[in-house]
């Protein structure tokens, strides 16, 4: 992928003494300074050299934020994770559910967010947990990867829970048993996994009570109001395939709010980026903000720190994939995955075949001479 033409670091950079304005705590703000100075000599570097004997070439490199929000520090941590979640795939069909909270509730998720994404997971987790356990749709114990995203495509609040549900379960006797739909397309017999108006009102109901419980001190009225209108959890049909599974995973785990290749212009203190309206099946547009309201947006998503994103439930949690991992894969049979290209993280860019190797490393003060001299003899080569 070409490099992109614009980046947020870029809107950050020149906006670096106003940004205190635009976010409202002090965690918010040091994610974007630290976005702010990704790959500059303000993190400082190192140099490498390609362990090739036939390349040998020294490279410059400087330090990344490694921040989960910065647009340039996901792909190879994006990979990794993918590979080992390729290493854990059943052989059954994969459903994926979305569990989304109303804008009525964004005021509260600006101002408890950690406290309200917490209750997401929670609930979404109580729901899927209780209709497997019922013996009308499944009776048996599920697993789940819950991704959480706060934004739409015009950097909006818009909180929701993207999980990937295994078609079956564990019962009592420790056996597999199957969903009630067997995940090719064009079945008619259950084409989802549990009915969608059903969970949508247990999802409501208890989140609702929860509200009181972990969120008190709001008005009757405000509680009550959240039975005026419906709230959506959204079932796929089931993915075709495994490897259709990962594809997904790939383009939702590490995704942020927005990326630097949507942004498409920066000019006179505004930014124009590429925006989808999935209302109006996909169409594309291009929407203005200035830097202020861009930058307001954006650190809206910036998540409380230590907060995980990304969380695994019930037979896909990290203590049950210990015990029953393996033998699932066992009774159930090995999915088969097309290899793999060796990551690209650390590879030479110049032979493409060789692994960098760290030389030294060097602070904000910048390459000492000596390292520099042999880089500009290189280049005069």
């Amino acid at each position: 992928m070409k490099p992109a033409a614009h980046e947020v670091a870029q809107v950050l950079e020149r906006n670096t003494e106003s940004l205190s304005n635009y976010c409202s705590n002090s965690w918010q703000l040091r994610t974007l300074h630290a976005l702010r100075k990704c790959r500059t000599a303000a993190l400082g570097g190192h140099i490498d050299r390609c362990n090739n004997p036939s390349c040998h070439r020294l490279h410059l490199s400087y330090n990344s934020c490694r921040n989960r929000h910065c647009p340039k520090c996901q792909g190879h941590k994006k990979e990794q994770w993918i590979r080992a979640r390729e290493e854990e795939l059943l052989n059954v069909p994969y459903f994926h559910v979305v569990f989304t909270l109303p804008s009525a509730l964004n005021r509260l998720c600006l101002y408890e967010s950690k406290k309200m994404y917490g209750l997401l997971f929670k609930i979404a987790w109580q729901v899927i947990q209780d209709f497997a356990s019922n013996h009308k749709f499944l009776g048996a114990k599920p697993g789940m990867i819950a991704i959480l995203h706060t934004w739409g495509q015009n950097l909006s609040l818009h909180p929701h829970l993207h999980c990937i549900v295994p078609g079956g379960g564990i019962t009592q006797s420790g056996k597999w048993r199957s969903a009630k739909s067997n995940g090719k397309p064009g079945c008619r017999r259950a084409r989802y996994l549990f009915p969608v108006k059903a969970m949508s009102s247990v999802f409501r109901a208890r989140f609702a009570a929860s509200l009181r419980k972990e969120v008190p001190g709001q008005s009757k009225d405000f509680y009550e109001s959240h039975f005026k209108y419906d709230w959506v959890v959204y079932c796929k049909r089931p993915f075709l395939g495994p490897a259709q599974v990962v594809e997904y995973l790939g383009r939702y785990t590490h995704k942020i709010a927005i990326s630097n290749h949507r942004i498409k212009n920066l000019d006179n203190q505004s930014v124009t980026f590429a925006v989808k309206d999935y209302r109006h099946g996909g169409r594309k547009s291009l929407l203005r903000l200035s830097d202020a309201a861009f930058i307001r947006r954006f650190a809206l998503h910036v998540l409380p720190k230590g907060f995980v994103r990304i969380r695994h439930y019930g037979i896909l949690s990290s203590y049950h994939k210990k015990i029953t991992l393996t033998q699932l894969q066992k009774n159930l049979g090995r999915v088969q995955l097309k290899e793999h290209q060796p990551l690209q993280h650390q590879l030479c860019p110049v032979c493409k075949k060789g692994k960098l190797v760290t030389l030294t490393t060097f602070t904000a003060r910048g390459p000492p001479r000596y390292w520099m001299e042999k880089l500009r003899k290189q280049s005069n080569k």
